[in-house]
């Protein structure tokens, strides 16, 4: 199988369990590994046989930006389910990282789905 990478794509999203968190949006810094066949794309040299990193990278900005979660692993997990729907993308891993969580520290969350695991669910 086939990856790419989207690393470090700077968002802002309201996210947190802490009433102080709902206030305003705070940063988010996610990583994105996807994975898909590009046989396609090897030979046809189109971005149809491809994966958009543009539209892709706006897309998650977005849905960040117009979002409301308590949890990390709840925005991973919207962001999994946004990725799989919109693109061809059999597999989705998302870091989302929150610098400004904890004093001396970021707080992260890596979580990743196969579309039948997603299925599942």
């Amino acid at each position: 199988m086939d990856k790419v990478r989207i690393e470090h794509l700077e968002t802002r999203a309201i996210i947190g369990v802490y009433e102080f968190e709902h206030e305003a949006p705070q940063p988010l810094i996610i990583d994105l590994e996807l994975e898909t066949d590009f046989t396609r794309a090897f030979g046809s040299d189109d971005l149809n046989d491809a994966l958009d990193y543009d539209a892709i990278s706006q897309a998650v900005s977005a849905f960040c930006e117009e979002s409301r979660y308590a949890l990390l692993e709840a925005l991973a997990g919207g962001i999994i389910k946004l990725v799989q729907v919109n693109f061809n993308v059999d597999r989705v891993g998302v870091l989302i990282r929150k610098p400004e969580a904890l004093k001396g520290a970021v707080a992260s969350v890596w979580c990743e789905r196969t579309k039948d695991e997603m299925r599942q669910l």
